[in-house]
């Protein structure tokens, strides 16, 4: 089994930045892709960003050029830094890793609110 952890959501003006982390752990031999997808009432949830085992990322289009997706493989962690933040951003921001040999496992979702 594994655990995800996610923190580093809240409120802030937009402009703004924030830095979300997920830190995974569990059984976990070794985990291939690690990414972060977004959710807002009534909608389905989103990719913003992916990033594969050696380093490879992917961003959704609206994402590009103000988010970046890291990790830190020694503490099965993921980052999500998000700077010049928009009202439109607003959401529940959930982490995903894919597990080699196990399957995919999602964090509780932490909230992400941007103000005007």
């Amino acid at each position: 089994q594994v655990q995800l952890v996610e923190s580093g959501g809240g409120l802030v003006q937009a402009g703004g930045s924030l830095r979300l982390s997920c830190a995974a752990s569990g059984s976990i031999f070794s985990i291939n892709e690690m990414g972060w997808y977004r959710q807002v009432p009534g909608k389905q949830r989103d990719l913003v960003a992916i990033i594969t085992s050696g380093g490879r990322t992917n961003y959704a289009t609206s994402m590009k050029g103000r988010f970046t997706i890291s990790r830190d493989n020694a503490k099965h962690t993921v980052y999500l830094q998000m700077n010049s933040l928009k009202p439109e951003d607003t959401a529940v921001y959930y982490c995903v890793v894919l597990v080699d040999g196990q399957g995919d496992y999602w964090g509780q979702g932490t909230q992400v609110t941007v103000s005007s």
